[in-house]
């Protein structure tokens, strides 16, 4: 688990295609890996990644296709910078909230415009996931635990205050940027909870307009 508090920012130096899936050689920058041990878990991007060498300025990881398919990982090039995190620990403090690394589905950012000292962006998720984003709720991007300030439709809007964009990859996000998302693990959990004996039928949708309408949640 996580905090989506980034603690570093890395660089990709080497990608290894190895029958289907992929191993990543990732510098670590000014993440401390004095604590971190083969198998312990570091958030790249968002993505929840295993450590299974320590070569001494950084650490190697194996993508399965399985994350290749549903993360930007096969999109990182040698030299791209990358958000690490590594797993909070009981001394943690939970300065975000709480994130698991497994991404839920690739967003892109749609704009983005100078506010003030800040930046605001607009991203739009995939079609999917928008039922889990709301009005000043928490989501994940590339690891990143922020705030929703508006929601419409499928798209999302961010205000990013200027320590976030220094010390985070966010700086170089552009229109057509692709970015891992992962969506509140309360929203998940909630819809189980909402729809449920029907969780256990073959082939469930979760939560659909007709479910809410139906149960008293929406009114079409």
């Amino acid at each position: 688990m996580f905090t989506g508090i980034i603690e570093a920012v890395g660089r990709i130096t080497e990608l290894k295609p190895q029958g289907g899936d992929l191993r990543v050689r990732v510098e670590s920058g000014k993440l401390d890996l004095s604590d971190v041990q083969l198998g312990d878990s570091i958030a790249t991007n968002g993505v929840c990644l295993t450590v299974v060498d320590l070569p001494g300025d950084g650490y190697w990881a194996d993508v399965s296709a399985e994350t290749l398919a549903v993360t930007t990982v096969g999109d990182w090039q040698r030299g791209d910078r990358v958000n690490l995190e590594k797993a909070l620990t009981p001394q943690t403090r939970l300065g975000g909230h709480i994130v698991s690394g497994h991404v839920d589905g690739i967003g892109e950012v749609a704009w983005r415009k100078r506010e003030a000292r800040a930046e605001r962006f607009r991203l739009r998720a995939p079609q999917g996931l928008a039922k889990y984003i709301a009005h000043k709720g928490s989501i994940t991007v590339d690891g990143t635990s922020l705030t929703v300030n508006a929601v419409e439709g499928a798209e999302f809007e961010l205000t990013i205050v200027p320590h976030t964009l220094q010390e985070t990859i966010m700086g170089g996000y552009q229109a057509g940027t692709r970015v891992n998302l992962e969506v509140d693990l309360i929203a998940r959990y909630l819809e189980r909870l909402l729809l449920g004996d029907k969780a256990a039928e073959p082939q469930s949708e979760g939560l659909t307009m007709e479910f809410l309408a139906q149960h008293g949640f929406y009114k079409p």
